[in-house]
């Protein structure tokens, strides 16, 4: 699935089908086809996905530190992380949250 979001306020954000559904549970909703993110929705959507990259943030920070310090570490295989950080994905959606707020506009996908 592709997420296709809409707003007259920006330039639509298109994301593939795990960046998509992982913002969409940041947000505290299903992974759907379709939606709306009305513009009183939007301060509790910027402050959730904000906490959700400071989190993010940490957790790629403290992970090359666990790395090192097992004794094992040379023996086990690296885990595999992404190399884009949830900032990098979340950024643009995040832009258009705050111009759509803005504007007063609300944002679609789906439709």
């Amino acid at each position: 699935m592709l997420y296709k979001f809409r707003s007259k306020a920006a330039g639509d954000v298109i994301m593939l089908a795990a960046g998509g559904d992982r913002i969409m549970r940041i947000l505290g909703r299903d992974p759907a086809p379709q939606g709306i993110l009305q513009t009183a929705d939007m301060p509790s959507a910027i402050a959730a996905i904000e906490a959700a990259v400071r989190a993010d943030d940490e957790a790629r920070r403290a992970a090359p530190a666990e790395d090192a310090t097992g004794a094992d570490a040379a023996a086990a295989p690296a885990p595999r992380r992404d190399p884009v950080s949830l900032r990098q994905r979340a950024w643009p959606l995040l832009e258009m949250i705050r111009r759509s707020q803005a504007a007063g506009v609300d944002i679609v996908w789906g439709v």
